[in-house]
């Protein structure tokens, strides 16, 4: 496991796992945490042998926001700055799944993180809040990716009132997609990691673009739009792959022990 005092960074089975390690701080997102977490993702995509990330918390603390003694954006060492808009620009512009694993609390920015993730799996009781008005603050760069997420309706209550609400009312806000008991965490990320393998990698990057453009698109030009990216995948090498695997009965290229025969069809659930 490679890190520093700021984050861990493990490949498990085809995922990258971003653990982030300020225990003792709720894993506040100071400069430099900052600027590792930018590092572990390109380096996670980079990797082809890391299909999907993962963003956890080590302690009972997933992410207690900014750190405001040492914010993002902040020279340490005296390299280049990375921005916390720049983290959740790479999460969002990754070509790999990236899932965030809410261990615990999740304050401020800390749901920045949660909302930019693709899947977000998080325990039961994790407290979370918007609590940048009780500081006579706003959550302005966060509402870029959280309201996506929340939209304006329960967007606007929970930023006015800075209301605490758990990981169970996180789904219900649209945040989250799981709420789980703690000692169930691990064992449901690992379930969606397992999903995600199963999909081509280039079709895992074509998903995650394809939600995020086709709410934009008017409803002519969504299906132009989507009749030509519907070719073009079809026709592409991972396709063919893909669509021959399914007729031979066998594992696409992609997914481990391929060239074993199933039992089952990949298209049966």
């Amino acid at each position: 496991m490679a890190g520093t005092d700021f984050t861990l960074y493990e490949i498990r089975d085809g995922a990258a796992w971003i653990t982030l390690n300020r225990p003792e701080s709720r894993n506040a997102l100071s400069a430099g945490l900052v600027n590792e977490m930018y590092d572990h993702l390109e380096a996670a995509d980079r990797d082809d042998g890391v299909r999907c990330i993962v963003i956890t918390g080590n302690g009972p603390a997933f992410c207690a926001g900014a750190d405001l003694k040492s914010p993002p954006g902040s020279i340490v060492d005296g390299r280049k700055p990375i921005s916390y808009p720049d983290v959740l620009t790479k999460i969002l512009d990754s070509r790999k799944p990236v899932i965030a694993a809410i261990n615990g609390a999740a304050f401020a920015g800390g749901l920045g993180l949660v909302s930019a993730a693709d899947i977000a799996i998080t325990v039961e009781d994790a407290k979370m809040a918007f609590t940048e008005v009780q500081i006579g603050v706003i959550p302005a760069i966060i509402s870029v990716v959280c309201l996506r997420k929340l939209g304006p309706h329960h967007g606007m209550r929970l930023f006015l009132t800075g209301e605490r609400f758990s990981g169970k009312e996180a789904v219900t806000y649209g945040m989250a997609h799981k709420a789980v008991p703690a000692d169930q965490l691990l064992a449901t990320v690992q379930a969606e990691i397992d999903a995600v393998k199963r999909g081509g990698p280039n079709a895992l990057a074509e998903a995650k673009k394809l939600v995020r453009t086709v709410p934009g698109l008017s409803i002519a030009e969504g299906f132009k739009v989507t009749a030509e990216w519907s070719y073009r995948l079809f026709q592409s090498e991972e396709g063919t792959e893909g669509i021959a695997s399914f007729l031979e009965k066998r594992k696409p290229s992609w997914v481990s022990g391929a060239g074993k025969a199933d039992k089952e069809s990949p298209g049966k659930s």
